[in-house]
């Protein structure tokens, strides 16, 4: 069930965009947080880079910086028209991320960001297998998105930041086993890092 405060966020670019800088104040800031899954990858111009679920291009506009061949896709036209305003540099397709409208084999790299918690489990498995279609032999899938904090510390403020925030799908997921489900699925698991006292988990798989 979402909150009304969940509600506003995605109505109002000013209070997401807040609330994100907010939230990722415990990895560095919103520039760190936006390009952690990124690191040690190797893009260059011509990598074909999938930005899944993308939102207003919050992560999207630092993709452009490396890569000429960048498409955004996010089943919210909303979204969207303010990716398009935001960066346009990057190509849109307005699609769901469990049936995305690309042949096999389309991309390079597919990357997301604090996206795969707004998921059911089922809709989770389906977009993971729909990743791996779309990557080329070789490909990484790299993501950024909640984990259940190792640092006691840190639970108050996630708890509280996931009851105003999010849905129940956010605490399914910090129970997700992500590498394991990534390895079931037939990536490969490269790297799985946590920050921000276990909150957050970075992985990168490859096809």
């Amino acid at each position: 069930m979402a909150t009304i405060l969940r509600d506003l966020s995605y109505q109002y670019q000013w209070l997401y965009d807040a609330i994100s800088r907010v939230a990722a104040i415990s990895v560095g800031g919103e520039t760190r947080f936006r390009q952690l899954a990124l690191q040690g990858l190797t893009i260059t111009s011509d990598t074909q880079v999938l930005d899944l679920c993308c939102g207003s291009g919050q992560s999207t506009q630092f993709l452009v910086k490396i890569s000429q061949n960048v498409t955004g896709l996010d089943a919210s036209p909303l979204s969207l028209q303010r990716a398009k305003r935001n960066v346009p540099e990057a190509s849109y397709v307005e699609a769901f991320a469990e049936k995305m409208p690309f042949a096999e084999n389309s991309f390079d790299v597919v990357h997301t960001s604090a996206a795969l918690h707004e998921m059911q489990p089922e809709q989770l498995r389906q977009i993971i297998q729909e990743v791996y279609r779309v990557l080329k032999p070789g490909g990484v899938f790299t993501l950024v998105d909640f984990h259940a904090p190792n640092n006691p510390i840190f639970w108050p403020g996630v708890s509280l930041f996931l009851l105003l925030f999010e849905t129940e799908t956010a605490w399914q997921l910090i129970k997700t086993d992500l590498p394991g489900l990534l390895n079931e699925i037939g990536f490969n698991v490269e790297k799985s890092q946590l920050y921000a006292g276990g909150s957050l988990q970075v992985i990168q798989a490859k096809k």
